[in-house]
């Protein structure tokens, strides 16, 4: 349990600064914005998948 919180935990902290340093974080290209008057409708098909992968590779090590 607590190997799990660590490395969660370093997740986290590497997200975060990822984003302070100037990652586009869900602006990825692929990523789908749609405006229509008040209305504005995003999907960010980018960044699922590059979570997805990552998340992926990061369980396959934890397994191992």
């Amino acid at each position: 349990m607590a190997r799990l919180l660590l490395i969660v935990g370093n997740l986290v902290a590497g997200l975060g600064l990822a984003v302070m340093a100037g990652f586009p974080f869900g602006r990825l290209p692929g990523d789908i914005v749609w405006r229509k008057g008040n209305t504005t409708l995003y999907i960010p098909i980018a960044t699922f998948i590059l979570v997805n992968v990552t998340l992926t590779e990061i369980m396959m090590l934890i397994r191992r």
